[in-house]
């Protein structure tokens, strides 16, 4: 028979629980995010890219389109969107990923046993400055499937995002796969 005490203690923890999932991260909570800041990183490199040209190459079912294009702080920030999506720093996904550091690499891996639409992020480091970072995530049901692969390259030269791809497949019930990729490579200032 459990004692009063731990009684008590059950609807306190349900309510901090229910207050921590809800809402955005303060600025203290963000001090103490577990992963990566993804998000943060590449809202700060899209600002540093405000009126940069860009070289963008979308395919969308194997036919290209290439042009070139002077970007806004925002345009950039939907370019880089799949990446802000991609945030891993919520409350309810604390014990969700694994994490691990070899040699200059950072991975937040999904544990099997949780079902997060982000299955990983890789983040490169080279003398404590992000090179590069990665991303693979996936979502399946029982009409469709969609798989997408991430990637940001900055440049040591400049300390700003050189180039990037963003390939997403889909497969929705009796549909053929879908399959849409954009890269960006930014032109030299």
């Amino acid at each position: 028979m459990k004692s009063t005490a731990q009684l008590r203690l059950i609807p306190t923890l349900l309510v901090f629980i229910i207050l921590c999932s809800c809402g955005e991260l303060t600025k203290t909570e963000q001090e103490k995010m577990p992963y990566f800041d993804l998000k943060g990183f590449v809202i700060m490199e899209a600002e540093k890219l405000e009126g940069s040209e860009v070289i963008l190459i979308s395919r969308v079912q194997g036919v290209e389109n290439r042009e070139e294009k002077i970007l806004t702080q925002s345009q950039w920030l939907e370019q880089f969107d799949t990446f802000i999506q991609s945030d891993i720093n919520k409350p309810s996904f604390y014990l969700s990923y694994d994490t691990k550091v070899k040699t200059n690499v950072l991975t937040h891996s999904l544990f099997e046993n949780a079902n997060e639409k982000v299955k990983e992020i890789k983040i490169t480091y080279i003398d404590d400055k992000v090179v590069s970072a990665t991303l693979k995530s996936s979502e399946e049901n029982l009409f469709y499937s969609t798989t997408t692969f991430a990637e940001l390259y900055m440049n040591n030269l400049t300390q700003k995002v050189d180039h990037y791809s963003i390939e997403t497949t889909q497969k929705i019930w009796f549909l053929k796969p879908s399959n849409i990729k954009i890269m960006g490579a930014i032109k030299a200032q």
